[in-house]
């Protein structure tokens, strides 16, 4: 009785040390503070986020004044390997189908598009692909990328002369939360 008695105590004692410093802090307010860092932006291998807008052509997103809680539904047009296709308007005129690519950086047109837009070459840039290669693409500035009433305006854009179809990138919704359901697209501001 008395073993399991002593077995008892130090076991509650244990306890009582490891749950102690939870208890205490507690009841002490946390914050966690997030920070944007803008649609342009690397990640150093230290884990260091360096702003590099001033290498994007100080691109600017403009959700319309009047709510910022409010959600952008963009109906889904169709799907390219379970991947959601939209309608994109670019320069306030043409309308184009891309894909929301939520793993690309920018916003890659096709020479097509490029082409019905009337942009020119403006410069280079290189970039690594899905498969991990590195290649370059023409590059050029577009007025302004439109869907669902979320404008962005002065966006570079990667000219692909192979590409069937353009990619709709982080230069664009880096500023919302991308929730893709069945049937549409959803844009929630943060």
């Amino acid at each position: 009785m008395k073993n399991a008695l002593k077995c008892w105590l130090k076991t509650i004692n244990i306890t009582l040390i490891a749950v102690m410093p939870t208890l205490i802090f507690l009841p002490l307010p946390q914050r966690a503070i997030a920070e944007d860092p803008g649609a342009c932006f690397m990640i150093t291998t230290s884990g260091k986020t360096v702003g590099l807008a001033n290498l994007c052509g100080g691109i600017t997103i403009t959700p319309p004044s009047s709510n910022d809680n409010k959600v952008f539904r963009i109906p889904i047009k169709r799907r390219l390997g379970g991947t959601p296709i939209i309608d994109v308007t670019f320069n306030d005129k043409q309308s184009f189908e891309m894909i929301v690519d939520t793993g690309a950086t920018g916003t890659l047109i096709t020479q097509g598009m490029a082409s019905t837009l009337k942009l020119e070459s403006t410069g280079l840039m290189q970039a690594q692909i899905a498969d991990g290669s590195q290649v370059q693409f023409s590059t050029s500035k577009v007025k302004s990328i439109a869907v669902g009433g979320v404008i962005a305006n002065n966006i570079r854009v990667a000219i692909a002369p192979k590409a069937g179809i353009g990619l709709l990138g982080h230069d664009f919704f880096g500023k919302y939360d991308i929730k893709i359901l069945e049937k549409e697209v959803e844009f929630h501001h943060r």
